[in-house]
């Protein structure tokens, strides 16, 4: 299953986690893991909180000062800051589906982070059903 993201600003952490909930809900695993991936070199997927936007706007920012926009890098299409961002976040994380739902903290949601935006971007979901449905 493919979900498409539309990123607005260049660095950005949008929470996809309402809509991975509902993708693992309209295939009927009760139990299993959903694996999700980033279809991108420039974007990748994490978790965090997701009660305090401010922890969102703190992770880009911390980010853009570990990694540069400019830096003397030798990638000629001029976005190998958004290549490093995409290795250090991952581009891929596996979650437990538990009754139907998601097992996440009281305070964790599932972001997709763009380092190259804004563009429309994909995650393939993929859920895999446990031994006992």
């Amino acid at each position: 299953m493919l979900i498409t993201v539309k990123s607005t600003r260049k660095s950005e952490m949008i929470d996809v986690t309402d809509r991975i909930k509902q993708a693992v809900a309209e295939t009927g695993i009760r139990n299993g893991i959903v694996h999700l991936f980033s279809l991108h070199t420039t974007a990748g997927i994490t978790i965090n909180e997701a009660w305090d936007p401010d922890v969102r706007t703190d992770m880009v920012s911390v980010l853009k000062k570990l990694v540069p926009w400019e830096d003397n890098y030798r990638h000629l299409e001029g976005n190998a800051a958004a290549h490093v961002k995409t290795t250090l976040v991952g581009t891929s994380q596996t979650l437990m589906v538990e009754k139907g739902a998601l097992v996440l903290g009281a305070w964790q949601g599932v972001f997709f982070c763009e380092f190259d935006g804004p563009r429309t971007r994909r995650i393939r979901l993929d859920v895999l059903p446990g031994h006992r449905q």
